[in-house]
Order: C-alpha cells, then structure tokens, then sequence
C-alpha cells in the first residue's frame, strides 16, 4: 500500500517539496533539534533545510541532554558549535564572525518548534547551556503568515537558516531557500476556504 506522505520531504504527495528544492553548497554545518509535534506538520519548514543542504540534518526529540546522536556530534574535535537561541548572553549573528578552516568547522543548533516548545526544550537541554548562544538582528521581519507568531520578528526555521547562512557566507546564495518556503506558503493557502484565506496578508 502506498505511503500518505512523501520519503523525501515527508509531506503528503500533494504537498511534496521536493520539485521546489535546490541543492545549496555551505561550509556552515546545522543542526535541527526538532520537537516531536512538528515532524508532520504541514507547514512545518524544517525539512527545507535539510533537504537543500547536505551538511544540515535533523534530530528529533524534547529533552537532548542525553541524546547520544547530539552528543557524539558535540564531542567531535575541532568543531565550534553555537545554538541559535536568544537571550541575554547571545551574541548577533552580524557581529560575531569566527573564522572557518579546515581544522576549525563551524555548526550551529537550531530548535526547531513553537516558541513555547523551544523554550522547553532549552530548558530540558542542559548539554546545549554551555554553548555559545546566537541571535539574528531583531529588525528582521518574518513571513511565517501562515501560523502564529507572538512577534512580527519571529522566524521559521527555515528563514532563520536562511539569514544566519547568509550573515556568515555573504558571498553564497541562499535565496532558494526562500523560495521553497514561499512555494510551500502558497500550496498551503490554496488548501483554504476563500474567506479564510483573505485573512492572510500577501508577501511583501
């Protein structure tokens, strides 16, 4: 019996991401700890990132803090490892620029749920706290329209890979990642009653 979903992006075929994806080269590994709830999610965007770039991958799970996946990853020598997470002691992305070379790699962990599931998970991850913690410029504008945000500047997943890659590799572009995000927005309110979908603003 056919599957529901697809095994590429793991939506359902008739919202498959896979024909919008394009393969992207970055010397910035990534990591997604993604909270249980969203790995069905029809508007999750996560898998986004993963798909487009072969050095992102993503973990699954609430509380990593004995997750040995993680944790073999966060041993591995000559690896500087950040976790996008705001706070008092982060630093901005469009500050902090250490640099890369082949015996000095850069990861960076994003959690990937609700605001309110990341921050739990935070809080459980205890092997994450004494990680350098990242920040995106607060003047950035999200447009996750489909789903509720308690701020204008909350981000996807995908949009806040898409800016830290780009504030760290000026020089590459990660624009179909964007892209894919748009197209994936845009199936999704197509699903919608008329009067439901004119609820929601259009992309800049």
């Amino acid at each position: 019996m056919r599957s529901r979903y697809c095994i590429q992006c793991q939506k359902a075929h008739k919202a498959c991401l896979c024909s919008t994806i394009v393969p992207l080269s970055s010397a910035v590994e990534l990591i997604i700890l993604q909270h249980p709830t969203e790995v069905r999610k029809p508007a999750g965007t996560a898998r986004i990132l993963t798909l487009s770039l072969k050095n992102a991958q993503c973990l699954v799970g609430e509380n990593f803090t004995d997750h040995d996946e993680l944790n073999a990853l966060l041993r591995e020598p000559d690896v500087c490892h950040y976790v996008l997470y705001p706070g008092d002691d982060s630093e901005c992305v469009g500050v902090i620029e250490p640099p890369q070379t082949e015996q000095q790699r850069r990861r960076v962990i994003l959690l990937d749920g609700t605001w309110k599931k990341a921050y739990k998970m935070w809080q459980l991850s205890t092997n994450l706290h004494s990680l350098p913690r990242l920040h995106l410029p607060e003047s950035l504008q999200g447009d996750y329209r489909i789903r509720k945000a308690p701020r204008d500047n909350c981000l996807s997943t995908v949009e806040a890979g898409y800016h830290l890659l780009s504030a760290w590799q000026p020089h590459l572009d990660f624009s179909p990642l964007l892209h894919s995000f748009e197209q994936m927005i845009q199936f999704q309110l197509a699903q919608m009653p008329p009067e439901v979908r004119d609820r929601y603003p259009a992309s800049d």
